[in-house]
């Protein structure tokens, strides 16, 4: 049985399906919704028809989340950078993103053209990095040994812990019991006191260790403080936002973390000290989070996150390609679809998109990439506009391009 679902059928369907569908370029297999009694019956939709219903539906989804833009697996208000976590915000944008799907799918971008290629990917590990890059098991130990050795600094350890806890203290308006939004509050900020407090003595321009200890000392010196009472705070942090769906992401993080305290549990964590003493504690956090932290570790992928950025937010991604590979070069791509063309959120996208492209390409330069191809490196942004064009940010070049019926 074959024919053709009116314009308003198939934006009923669209309204009302929860599942993303997946488009052929000529005619489009739909399984049966239209009764129960015949569930064995194919339809087919004519392609015109369902992208001009499709167009329809995205152009008014568009309007809706004009404001709204998705970062790093929240979506968030471009007005005032607020976290959004209404249900039908959300559900709008998956379909949003669902229908923009298949009409990206219909252009050709080589590094997009196989099966995976419209995937959405949060990353967070060095192996999945790996797996995507197609890297060696020798290439993935040189990474993971070399990088280690240098995120696991101590001023990237503890700056990585100060920006988990600021970000969790920014998102405490997210709790909706007031009585757990105090106490984390708390919690939070009695926390990074603790850690500020036990840090560098305040002189910027040298680290304690580079101090002369000084001549006269306290007869009763106090009780030195160990990592571990950071792990009790973390532990009775992610207790109180454990019930809050809206903080299911800052809860992840700071398991993360949590792993590699666990490591170092039992060193001190006091630094005003002496050279010696303060130059064996950053040796001996170095050298346990080395040994103990794997290519899978999220905690390791934190610490890269902040060594390269500043940030410790887990990157997301709309659209993730394959490794392409020719004759002479490699090419690998991520896209991003935009809910508006303004300079704001295309700006926000550029830039989310070339933390992705320089986590691939630090990864890649540390493996020491293949001597007979070069990798390029590219990001593709979709938005329902009229102007399309290549930006050039970063050293990277991103396409601008426009989703048409």
């Amino acid at each position: 049985m074959r024919f053709s679902l009116s314009v308003p059928s198939i934006l009923y369907y669209l309204n009302h399906t929860s599942k993303p569908i997946r488009y052929r370029r000529y005619m489009t297999h739909v399984n049966a919704m239209l009764t129960r009694e015949e569930p064995e019956k194919q339809y087919f939709v004519s392609p015109p028809n369902w992208y001009r219903a499709a167009y329809a539906k995205l152009i008014k989804l568009s309007s809706i989340l004009q404001n709204v833009e998705q970062l790093d697996g929240r979506l968030i208000h471009t007005t005032n950078s607020t976290t959004i976590t209404d249900a039908h915000a959300i559900s709008h944008m998956s379909s949003f993103n669902s229908i923009a799907k298949s009409f990206i799918s219909s252009q050709q971008i080589p590094c997009l053209s196989k099966s995976n290629g419209f995937q959405s990917i949060t990353l967070n590990s060095l192996t999945m990095v790996a797996e995507l890059l197609s890297l060696t098991a020798k290439q993935r130990k040189s990474v993971r040994n070399t990088i280690l050795s240098q995120v696991t600094q101590h001023q990237i350890w503890r700056g990585t812990l100060l920006e988990v806890l600021k970000d969790v203290k920014h998102d405490i308006g997210l709790l909706k019991c007031q009585s757990n939004s105090s106490m984390v509050e708390q919690i939070v900020v009695t926390c990074i006191d603790f850690l500020t407090n036990t840090a560098d003595a305040p002189s910027q321009g040298s680290p304690s260790w580079m101090k002369i200890a000084p001549v006269i000392k306290d007869e009763k010196k106090e009780v030195s403080h160990k990592w571990e009472e950071v792990i009790e705070m973390f532990v009775d942090l992610m207790k109180c936002i454990a019930q809050e769906h809206t903080m299911s992401y800052h809860l992840t993080k700071l398991e993360a973390m949590k792993d590699g305290l666990n490591q170092i549990r039992d060193v001190v964590i006091e630094r005003d000290a002496n050279y010696k003493e303060a130059w064996q504690q950053d040796c001996l956090i170095q050298w346990k989070l080395t040994k103990n932290l794997g290519g899978l570790s999220k905690c390791l992928f934190t610490l890269l996150l902040y060594y390269l950025f500043g940030s410790v937010r887990d990157i997301e991604v709309e659209v993730c390609g394959a490794l392409h590979r020719n004759e002479k070069k490699m090419r690998f791509c991520v896209g991003k679809v935009l809910t508006s063309d303004n300079e704001e959120m295309v700006l926000n996208g550029v830039r989310q998109l070339c933390r992705v492209l320089g986590v691939f390409k630090f990864v890649w330069e540390t493996a020491g990439g293949t001597s007979d191809r070069e990798l390029e490196l590219h990001g593709h942004l979709w938005c329902i506009g009229e102007r399309e064009k290549v930006i050039k940010h970063r050293g990277y070049d991103i396409l601008l391009h426009t989703i048409k019926p």
